[in-house]
């Protein structure tokens, strides 16, 4: 469950709790409507599938206490937290959000636990006192069971009793939860799927009493050929079926958000005073030492003080292989350590975890509702009513039809309610309720278990939707580190002292140890790599735009003695090295024509000179990022555009956009022109996704239809987007809009179905085409259907 509120200084909360009680699409409506119409309340949203509702609300003109009086009031009832952290919204309810969250959500689980079994209790009894009164009932009409019931002594009237007895039994004790809550309804004047339930069943076992207890009151002639116990119990027993099934469905929806609850331990292993201790993970305050053993969940966020070990990440990210952590690693709570202790300093735990901020953006996502949905809102509002309406016209139709025909209504009595009756078992408005949340809650689950967090259901719609991928290049594509590449030395070097490859980097790593510059730390690392020891320098000068200059000793062999002399290199552009009128002779020649040929291949070129010639050239690339390639060929089999998006040259662009098989590059785009440009796609007609992970990145990320941020970019950039991946790996672009795609396509099969369920079912109930029983089971495997539809996407490989 979340609790969520604004910052201290707004007036503004949004709270989600969980609700109990509701059945149907015609309760979400209910619950919605009296939110909405409370004072104080912003908004409100009611969700069937989870069944909670999100409300957003002032707490100046309302509180917790007050929105559950509503909710009690109109039928229902919500859960709160304790009530410590009720008072003092504002400030507690943030100040408590994680653990009384993780309390919520026990307590909703053990109330939809309690619900689960105490729901099969009751189709259990039905099954075992319904069954013997269907089967008894469809006997004593055929002439092969009269006769054995005539054999073992029992008398119609004698039958008739004992179908009495055993379905008085399953209305009252079975059938109960229907009349309860369909009463409970009717006295705050709403009406949902228990009151079609409780009106159809109560009809048909009334009747049948009336006759079997009181046969004088009716002139017919076989009183026991318009008994319906039978119906009666059998409705109840397969409705009852249904809502168990359903039930269970619905706890494989959840099993996602479950399985994210309990990543997290109770409790952590602090280092206090020398002293170590369990304590529980909510007494854990910032900068304490928490100590991992091997095997053991990590509790809280934070940085390795000491240790080595091997941590899987896979369930957080998605990301298959475990990493390792040492003295200065990051590590994240709910993630496993390995086979080595580690000892981590707490930047954050609780509601400030990554764990629990991805449980809230999925519990967000979960909560939210599709614009797909609203049609089947606006419907689920006044189905029951209508269905009502409609059961009453199909009666009364019967009947006057019945006796124009016959000359009389008495016989048709029966005719006409079976088949009003047939019309109020078939509707179901629980289909429609959950056709969307479901699917939405397994995809977004599915998403969640392999690194893709979703933000809301209106991201799902539109990801669906789009037909253009733009990514960013710098850190999305590319590492966003340079590594050197190449390096060239001249064909012809100078004969006092030959350059090896390794003397030409670790003079150049000399002087570039001084820089800041990226191109500078790429060969510095390249010379730590080698393990090259580094000659000194002295007078280091910078050449802004162009390089860098410094002088470095060199050995001079004498006849009697070896003497050092300061001699100029000069690592940087070709203009630097004409700046100082360093000749480009044959050799060096040679050197400009591979520099062009690096430059093709998308490569940043540095010349090094040294004593006044040439010696060679560095190339350096920024690194295509793993499963980028992947990524681009997927999108395109998929039958989207994709487009490079970057500030550096065309050129760079360009090699780059051809080693990927990106055909449509934009370059030279100022970051503050990035939106701009995105804005000018969509002109073209196009529903555009922009991946990007930089604080340049989120004005894009932002225009964009679809905004998709690397997990390890900025949190300006992921706040900004509508879907965020865990893992750095482009890969998970493709699933993620695949994983869209395939939701939206079943919230379209689910919704097909329950209307097209409901459009044909109706009439056909009404026309007298239908067959009680199975209007009983259509009803009750409705709701099972698009549970069992939207589980499919948990198979989905991604």
């Amino acid at each position: 469950m979340q609790i969520s509120s604004m910052p201290a200084t707004a007036e503004v909360i949004t709270t989600t709790l969980p609700v109990q009680g509701m059945t149907c699409a015609s309760c979400v409506a209910r619950v919605e409507k009296v939110l909405q119409r409370t004072g104080g309340v912003e908004s409100a949203s009611v969700n069937l599938a989870t069944e909670q509702a999100t409300i957003t609300f002032l707490p100046e003109k309302t509180n917790l206490e007050s929105l559950a009086e509503v909710i009690n009031n109109a039928g229902y009832s919500l859960l709160l937290p304790t009530p410590q952290a009720a008072e003092g919204v504002p400030s507690s309810l943030t100040d408590t959000i994680s653990d009384h969250s993780a309390d919520l959500a026990e307590q909703q689980a053990a109330a939809q636990e309690r619900e689960y079994h105490k729901l099969r209790q009751d189709f259990v009894v039905s099954a075992v006192l319904g069954l013997p009164v269907m089967i008894l009932g469809m006997a004593s009409m055929t002439t092969i069971g009269m006769a054995f019931l005539h054999d073992i002594g029992l008398t119609m009237q004698s039958l008739n009793y004992a179908l009495l007895l055993a379905s008085t039994a399953v209305v009252l004790v079975s059938g109960r939860r229907f009349f309860r809550l369909a009463w409970k309804n009717l006295l705050h004047g709403a009406f949902d799927m228990n009151t079609l339930v409780a009106v159809g069943t109560g009809v048909a076992y009334s009747f049948s009493a009336a006759v079997v207890l009181r046969p004088e009151a009716f002139s017919f002639s076989n009183p026991e050929d318009y008994v319906y116990f039978d119906t009666a119990t059998t409705i109840i027993m397969l409705i009852l079926m249904g809502k168990v099934l359903e039930a269970r469905a619905k706890r494989q929806t959840a099993s996602a958000m479950k399985a994210l609850m309990n990543l997290q331990p109770k409790t952590a292993r602090v280092l206090r005073n020398g002293v170590m201790s369990d304590v529980p993970l909510q007494e854990v305050l910032r900068g304490e030492l928490v100590i991992v053993r091997p095997g053991e969940t990590i509790p809280v966020d934070g940085t390795v003080q000491s240790g080595l070990s091997l941590v899987d990440e896979s369930m957080l990210t998605g990301e298959p292989f475990p990493n390792e952590k040492q003295s200065g690693s990051e590590v994240t709570g709910g993630t496993v350590n390995g086979k080595g202790t580690l000892t981590i300093v707490t930047k954050a735990v609780g509601a400030a975890s990554v764990l629990q901020h991805i449980i809230r953006l999925v519990e967000e996502a979960q909560g939210s509702k599709a614009a797909i949905q609203r049609l089947a809102d606006r419907i689920a509002s006044v189905f029951v009513p209508t269905v009502l309406v409609l059961a009453v016209i199909t009666f009364l139709a019967w009947l006057i039809v019945g006796g124009m025909t016959s000359g009389t209504g008495t016989h048709t009595l029966p005719t006409a309610m079976i088949h009003a009756i047939a019309v109020l078992i078939i509707a179901c408005p629980c289909a429609l309720g959950l056709a969307t949340p479901a699917a939405i809650m397994v995809g977004t689950g599915v998403g969640a278990r392999h690194g893709i967090l979703i933000k809301n259901a209106e991201a799902l719609e539109r990801a669906e939707r789009t037909n253009t991928v733009v990514f960013d290049k710098t850190g999305t594509l590319t590492q966003g580190k340079p590594r050197l590449t190449d390096i060239a030395l001249r064909k012809e070097p100078t004969p006092d002292k030959p350059f090896t490859e390794n003397t030409l980097l670790a003079y150049a790593a000399a002087v570039e140890q001084y820089s800041e510059h990226p191109l500078g730390k790429a060969i510095v690392r390249a010379a730590e790599e080698r393990g090259l020891p580094l000659p000194e320098v002295e007078n280091v000068q910078a050449e802004s735009g162009f390089g860098i200059r410094a002088e470095i000793q060199d050995e001079i062999m004498l006849k009697s003695a070896t003497i050092l002399k300061s001699e100029t290199i000069l690592i940087g552009t070709s203009a630097l090295l004409r700046a100082y009128e360093i000749p480009f002779d044959a050799a060096a020649e040679a050197l400009l024509r591979e520099a062009e040929r690096l430059r093709e291949a998308g490569k940043t070129v540095v010349f090094v000179a040294w004593k006044g010639s040439v010696q060679g050239i560095i190339g350096i690339a920024d690194s295509i990022a793993e499963g980028a390639k992947e990524a681009v060929a997927a999108l395109q089999k998929a039958s989207l555009e994709v487009i490079m998006l970057t500030g550096d040259q065309a050129r760079t662009a360009n090699a780059i956009a051809a080693e990927l098989g990106i055909k449509r590059v934009i370059a030279e785009v100022l970051p503050d022109a990035k939106a701009q440009t995105i804005a000018q796609l969509q002109a073209e007609g196009r529903i555009v996704a922009m991946v990007g992970d930089g604080i340049n990145d989120a004005p894009a990320l932002a225009t964009a239809e679809v905004g998709i941020a690397m997990g390890h970019g900025t949190d300006v950039a992921i706040g900004a987007a509508s879907i965020t991946l865990l893992r750095n790996d482009l890969r998970a672009v493709a699933q993620a809009i695949l994983l869209s795609k395939r939701t939206v396509r079943t919230i379209r099969q689910n919704l097909f179905w329950a209307f097209a369920y409901n459009v044909v079912g109706i009439p056909v109930a009404a026309l007298g085409l239908l067959n009680l029983m199975l209007a009983a089971g259509a009803m009750a495997f409705s709701s099972v259907s698009v549970l069992t539809n939207s589980l499919r996407l948990r198979r989905m490989r991604l």
